[in-house]
């Protein structure tokens, strides 16, 4: 048998471990596997420096990093879907545990009651802060929990539409439209004044608070929907549940939402935990697993895995999702979150939240070249249109040692989203004001 040109030192197989895998699938080489791929594409070859010694790495890794900036070093008015909020010691304290830390799926419950106790908790917290009947035990994160939501929407009503309103995050916007590309699923922006949506759709997409941080008139939007047929599917952000209407009082059918804000630092954008919510008829269309609770044959409580939609289980090619548990560490901490702060605690964070970024807002505002552009209440973000670029705005914050808010100027010209969360201090949000009056003098 020929030689092959293809070798790995990182696979432990001698000679003859490969000639006898080659003669069990009738391939007479290695390269005969990838000769579909152009050779040119095979193996090609990677710039990279010379080694270095674990020393030298080390440094130079280090001297990369320092080029990051560290909110809590800076002070930080960025948000738009990844918030800096407070953590109590004890989140990171239980979810460091080692029976946490190295859990893995529950497949067997008679080792996994603290694990499968832990979802359920997750499910039972995330079904009282929305309202709704049934939740799930986690999903990757918000913006492929929003994906989810619209191909469930899709198998629930057979629409081939699905509606978004303009108002919803870009980012979470584009998930949707990669999800919906291969079963075929068209993809209608739409806005508040519409009026209508198109034959078909599947179910409008909305997101309370929106984009920009302002609520929506979510009834009004609800009729809409559910007028035309679709479900109503809610992205929502969690920490607002504690202070404004939760979406079973207009009639949500689908609810998800980001965790992050929920005891979960913003770490470079993940890992994450999205929430997945609905109401009970459809639950056996929902993706992802529900853990119950039960009792075994001498009448103690227990936890099981109740609904597995996976294509490994039962359901196979009927499966729901693939989605697994590698967000259960992670909905963990929200638990803990959720469970330490209480419902008066959460509220408490919501209210200090609101009432910083209204003063944020009310000082920004009376500066000489800046507004606040969108009527309307807003929860932790809104939006200011600036005196100049954005961009440039934020590089020279940057020198007043302050990060300032996402540029969104293809949206709004020379607009800003601002965001206040608990942890911005009085005297960060007045040197914010300050910073900006300076900045818009030089405009």
């Amino acid at each position: 048998m020929e030689n092959t040109s293809f070798h790995s030192p990182y696979t432990p197989n001698t000679d003859d471990d490969r000639r006898q895998m080659l003669n069990a699938i009738g391939a007479a080489s290695v390269d005969e596997l990838f000769s579909d791929i152009p050779e040119e594409y095979r193996n090609p070859g990677l710039d990279l420096p010379p080694p270095a010694s674990e020393l030298e790495l080390r440094r130079e890794i280090e001297a990369l990093a320092n080029h990051n900036l560290t909110p809590g070093d800076y002070a930080c008015f960025l948000g738009a879907g990844s918030y800096r909020h407070f953590i109590p010691a004890i989140v990171r304290q239980i979810a460091s545990r080692s029976e946490f830390m190295t859990a893995y799926t529950p497949y067997q419950p008679e080792v996994a009651q603290g694990t499968l106790q832990a979802h359920y908790e997750f499910q039972s917290l995330i079904c009282q802060l929305t309202g709704m009947e049934v939740a799930n035990a986690g999903m990757y994160d918000g913006s492929t929990s929003l994906a989810e939501a619209a191909l469930m929407a899709a198998r629930i009503t057979k629409g081939d539409r699905i509606a978004i309103l303009d108002t919803v995050s870009p980012y979470q916007r584009s998930v949707v439209e990669t999800y919906s590309a291969a079963p075929g699923l068209s993809i209608d922006i739409i806005s508040q004044d519409t009026g209508s949506i198109g034959k078909g759709t599947a179910c409008l997409i909305v997101q309370q608070p929106n984009f920009f941080g302002y609520i929506e008139e979510m009834q009004a939007l609800s009729d809409l929907a559910h007028s035309n047929g679709a479900l109503l599917v809610v992205s929502c952000d969690p920490l607002s549940l504690a202070m404004f209407k939760p979406p079973s009082d207009y009639d949500a059918d689908i609810v998800v939402a980001e965790g992050q804000a929920l005891g979960v630092a913003p770490t470079y954008g993940g890992p994450y935990v999205g929430f997945f919510a609905c109401k009970q008829t459809y639950m056996r269309q929902m993706p992802g697993r529900i853990v119950g609770k039960t009792r075994d044959t001498q009448g103690r409580e227990g936890y099981v895995l109740t609904l597995q939609t996976r294509e490994q289980h039962i359901r196979r090619e009927k499966a729901t999702s693939n989605i697994c548990t590698s967000v259960g560490l992670i909905a963990l901490m929200s638990t803990v979150y959720m469970a330490s702060q209480g419902k008066q605690g959460l509220r408490h964070v919501a209210e200090l939240c609101y009432h910083k970024a209204h003063y944020a807002a009310s000082l920004i505002a009376s500066l000489p070249g800046y507004s606040i552009p969108i009527p309307g209440t807003f929860f932790r973000e809104f939006v200011v249109k600036c005196p100049k670029a954005p961009a440039d705005i934020n590089k020279q914050l940057i020198d007043h040692g302050i990060i300032g808010g996402l540029d969104i100027s293809d949206q709004v010209t020379n607009g800003m989203l601002i965001c206040c969360t608990e942890v911005n201090s009085r005297e960060e949000i007045e040197s914010l004001a300050t910073a900006l009056a300076e900045i818009g003098r030089s405009a």
